[in-house]
């Protein structure tokens, strides 16, 4: 009988899958995390079902959506206690332990429940000299926090004994704003960095909620965020670039940070001879805007924030190695596909779909014909995106901006009605070209009104009341 394997799943927050090597990054290189997708598999069409830190991690511990688990916004906490793959693990014998950025609420029911052992940051944590929750209480550890957070994992990792299987999940708080790298990685961009083609984007046939986001690199980037004033006597385009370029330094000089300790982590399963049956992921918690339509953070349905990084392997049951697996996943299929490889059973409230099968036996397998995605914030008083939900399928993607009679300050609390956005991803990849209007898109907008009505119906979640009934009589 095949023992059963070790899990290291290993997320990051705000890494873009545009920035792994293995995802074919022309802006930095990850050689380390690059290794995963060597021995086992590249994901091409992960999704996160609502693009926000905590409510990403609440689905991915639960195997639930938003709607589901409570966690709809940065402000909803986790209730700790309610199932998850980690309570499900912990019944069937595995030890669990969970280390860095938790970020879902801290103390009355928050703190992490179902773990042997736990130490994580306070909220969003800091880069260097992080504050570390335990059980025992709060302590100010000295250092980096990426090589702290493995630090950490790696002890709990060497004070295990016995044979029973384990599980572990490192958080790194890296690369989230803003940007802070250690002297190690410091500067090691320097050299100009490439530009997205879509920078110069002017949002011509997008709804209100792109014209209005505070997300613009030329115009929200802070001086925490870039460390220094620019360059006197630039002008405005010329100025959006320098802060493009600082941004971009800082946040490539800690994703090479992971990569190192992620290396770390390889190391260590090789040296101890558990690599070949450990199932290691590695992925992030959303994707971000590296530039791309002239932004940096996520929260939106563009495929930029919404596509996740995922490389999976496990040697010993993973054997066709090297591919890609172009089936649509979520992140609420984490749990399910990590129950599956270690024989356990999910618990029934899970919405997820495992996708282990596709992993390893059954590779052309369907999964999903759609992804269904909802962010619930109406954000008024910082990056301004307003609420949204809609689907995706492989060639289409229909979003509906309801917005839920978002203004900003001092305007009408009406300002801004529901709108609806639609892309043909064949044709427009970067997805410039809205054809909502589009006469030749009528009858299928339609259908995918309809086919989000139904998905919506049946993950239990509740359309917004100015949504309006699909029509599906087709044109004529």
């Amino acid at each position: 009988m095949m023992k059963r394997p070790n899990i290291v799943l290993i997320l990051t927050d705000d890494h873009a899958a545009h920035a792994v090597g293995a995802y074919g990054s022309v802006v930095n290189a990850t050689p380390r995390i690059d290794e995963i997708a060597e021995a086992g598999v590249r994901v091409d069409s992960c999704f996160c079902t609502n693009s926000l830190c905590t409510p990403s991690r609440a689905s991915i511990l639960t195997g639930t959506y938003s709607h589901i688990n409570g966690v709809t916004t940065l402000e909803t906490p986790i209730d700790a206690s309610q199932p998850t793959f980690i309570t499900a693990l912990r019944d069937a014998g595995y030890r669990t332990a969970v280390v860095g950025k938790w970020h879902m609420g801290e103390g009355d029911g928050h703190d992490p429940q179902g773990f042997d052992y736990w130490a994580v940051l306070r909220d969003q944590g800091e880069y260097f000299d992080p504050q570390i929750l335990t059980a025992d209480g709060l302590e100010i550890v000295p250092g980096y926090a990426t090589d702290i957070l493995t630090d950490l994992s790696l002890g709990w990792l060497d004070s295990l004994e016995g044979d029973d299987p384990w599980c572990i999940l490192i958080h790194h708080k890296a690369p989230h704003r803003p940007w802070e790298p250690d002297e190690k990685h410091k500067g090691m961009y320097s050299e100009p960095i490439a530009v997205p083609a879509t920078f110069d984007d002017d949002y011509a046939t997008r709804s209100s909620a792109a014209h209005r986001a505070a997300m613009r690199i030329a115009d929200h980037l802070t001086l925490t965020d870039l460390k220094q004033l620019p360059p006197e006597g630039l002008t405005y385009e010329q100025a959006a670039l320098w802060k493009y370029q600082r941004y971009m330094e800082d946040y490539l000089a800690c994703v090479a940070s992971v990569d190192d300790n992620v290396g770390r982590v390889i190391d260590w399963l090789k040296t101890d001879g558990s690599f070949d049956d450990t199932l290691l992921m590695y992925t992030s918690d959303q994707g971000f805007f590296l530039g791309d339509h002239g932004w940096f953070d996520k929260r939106f349905m563009y495929d930029e924030s919404l596509r996740m990084p995922l490389l999976v392997s496990c040697p010993s049951r993973i054997t066709d190695v090297g591919r890609t697996l172009s089936q649509i996943v979520t992140n609420v299929d984490f749990a399910q596909t990590i129950l599956d490889a270690a024989g356990v059973d999910p618990h029934p409230r899970m919405q997820g779909v495992s996708f282990w099968p596709q992993l390893t036996v059954d590779p052309e397998r369907p999964t999903r014909e759609a992804m269904y995605y909802r962010y619930f914030e109406n954000d008024d008083v910082n990056h301004h995106a307003f609420a949204h939900y809609g689907i995706r399928t492989e060639r289409y993607k229909l979003i509906y901006f309801y917005n839920d009679g978002m203004g900003l300050p001092g305007s009408s609390p009406h300002a801004y009605p529901p709108e609806w956005e639609l892309y043909d991803l064949q044709e427009d990849p970067e997805e410039l070209n809205n054809v909502y209007g589009d006469p030749a898109y009528r009858e299928l907008r339609e259908q995918l009104k309809a086919q989000l009505w139904t998905l919506q119906a049946e993950l239990k979640d509740e359309p917004h009341h100015s949504q309006p009934v699909p029509d599906l009589v087709a044109s004529p």
